[in-house]
Order: structure tokens, then sequence, then C-alpha cells
């Protein structure tokens, strides 16, 4: 996926304090030793010298990268407490002004990848704020450190291969690869595996560049929905009231049943009415159990989730592209 996933009740937010310094990784000898086997890896699957060279000069691991992983928040968000922390009121009409700034490039982007403008302005606003929040980290240096010392090592190894190839095609020198401590990138915050595969070069200029072209922001965004397999037209759910009681273990995204059932079952919408027809398959989501908000979601919410594997994260994109749409 393009980017790490904001766990479902974990905070969005202030991520852990300068407390760790990790001398001891930051004077490590055996990190010159794994960067030349790394290099030379990154040869045998086509990487330029001349690209590792640049990559790799003066790079040592960053010992705030480390602490940051290790040491993530565990404070549990209700979902209403994780909603009004991306989806508050400042966000919706900064989305709102902004689609309308961007009204002509959105319906072009959407006319080419099927995929709505509101939709598209929600991922860009709760992944980097509209562009504000992108991550000043060396993504070279960054993805070293964790393939090096990291919980994940294979994983960050084979995210650093893909990094050297988006400098290797994009003609980027390594000092213009920003992102953030995990190697998300741009305003979008794209992991390189997800660069290589959905980035863009929607206004043709000869880059796919989503730190500062918007165009390329916005359909490099598109398409990684389009290819995951959205379909155009269609909801991604709908809000509901539970009617009367339902056994909580319907709330199943693998549960799927039409609409008409779901009303028959004493599910019905909050806003006047279901945005699919009555025999559209869909599934109940309950974020919070059954005392808290429900959802039927359809299959653009799964899209969703293949961006990032949250359920709070794709209800969030939903209620923000709503609430942007009714502007």
């Amino acid at each position: 996926m393009r980017s790490f996933q904001h766990p479902d009740r974990r905070a969005f937010l202030g991520l852990a304090g300068a407390g760790l310094a990790w001398p001891a990784l930051a004077q490590d000898p055996g990190f010159s030793n794994w960067v030349n086997a790394f290099r030379a890896e990154a040869k045998t699957k086509g990487i330029a010298d001349s690209v590792l060279d640049d990559a790799f000069r003066g790079v040592a691991p960053i010992p705030r990268v480390i602490e940051l992983d290790r040491k993530q928040p565990e404070f549990t968000l209700t979902f209403p407490e994780y909603l009004s922390r991306v989806v508050n009121d400042v966000r919706v009409e900064k989305g709102r002004q902004l689609a309308a700034e961007n009204a002509k490039l959105l319906q072009d982007v959407s006319g080419r990848y099927g995929v709505p403008p509101e939709i598209v302005v929600a991922l860009w606003g709760i992944e980097s704020d509209f562009g504000r929040l992108t991550g000043g980290f060396n993504v070279i240096a960054a993805l070293a450190t964790l393939a090096y010392e990291g919980r994940r090592a294979t994983f960050f190894r084979g995210e650093l291969i893909n990094a050297l190839k988006i400098m290797q095609s994009e003609k980027m020198p390594a000092a213009s690869m920003l992102g953030s401590w995990a190697g998300a990138m741009g305003q979008c915050q794209f992991m390189p595996s997800s660069f290589n595969a959905y980035a863009v070069d929607f206004n043709g200029d000869g880059r796919r560049d989503i730190w500062t072209t918007l165009p390329d922001v916005l359909g490099s965004a598109a398409n990684y929905l389009a290819k995951s397999g959205w379909k155009q037209a269609e909801p991604w759910g709908d809000p509901v009231t539970i009617v009367r009681g339902i056994d909580p273990a319907e709330a199943d995204l693998k549960k799927k049943r039409p609409l008409s059932a779901w009303s028959e079952a004493g599910i019905a919408p909050r806003n006047g009415g279901f945005r699919n027809p009555p025999q559209a398959q869909a599934a109940l989501l309950l974020p919070d159990g059954v005392a808290g908000q429900a959802f039927v979601i359809y299959r653009n919410f799964e899209v969703i989730l293949r961006w990032n594997r949250s359920n709070f994260f794709a209800l969030a994109v939903g209620t923000l592209a709503d609430r942007i749409a009714r502007a």
C-alpha cells in the first residue's frame, strides 16, 4: 500500500517524543558493511552505480526513525474521537475551497479514472492535510535505517530498492526524496512500491512528481483507486440507524446481503435513503459496537481499504468526501 496504516484504535496524531537517543545505532560500524552488501544486491536489480553513490553518500542510521518505529502511541480512540480529529470543520471547509479552486483539474482526473473528485480530495486531506504535512526525513536514510535495524527489515529492504528505482527512473537526487520517518512520500504519502505501481505523470511534463505537482498528486491518488477496483458512479457506503436489535455478529465485512434484506432486518438510512439500489450487496459495519455509529458499506469501501487497512481510516475518507460534496 501507499503509506503506513493508521490503526483503527490508535491516535492519528502525536508520535512519540524525543526520549531515547539510540547512540549505539548511530555509532554502529556494522552499518557500512550492511550498506556495501545492500549496494551489491541493488546492482543485481539494475540500479546504477551513480544512483547508489548519490543515495548512500554520507548516509548514517537515524536514531529518531528507530525511536518513532518502536514507540508509536498506544492511545485508544473511539470512532467519534478519531473522526473529530481527522474530519473536523476546518478540514471540511478547506477541502471544499480546494475542490472549488481545482474544479477543472479534478473533473479531468475524475473523467480519466472514474473516481469522484470529493474522494480524491478527501484522501489528499487526510493523508497530508492537503499537502501541508508531507514529512522532512530523507527517505533513503530512513528506509536504510529501518531495513538495517527495524522490526520489519525485509519489508523496508524492499521499499529501499523501490526508492532507488524511483531515483533512477525519475532522475531524482536523493536530497529531493523527502517523506515520513517510515518512507511515505509526497502529498498522497505513497510508499516507494506504491509510487512505482500507481504514480502518474498527469500533466505530461515527463516527471511523476507527487511532492509539488498537484495534477500528479491527484491523478496518482485516483489511479491507485481505479487500479484497485473502484466502481464508477457507486457510493462507498451509507450511515444507518439500527431500528431494532441486531446480532453484533452480523456486522462483518464478509457477511454481505442485499440492501433490501438489511431494511427488513431493521436497518434504516440516516440521510433520507440509500444511495444504492435495493438489490445492491452491502455489509454492516459497527466501528464501536452496537452502541456506536452504524454504516452499510459497499464495494468501494473495500477499495479504500486497499489504500489503508483501517476501517476507521476508510470511514473517515468516505465521511469527509460526503461533507465536501455537500458544499
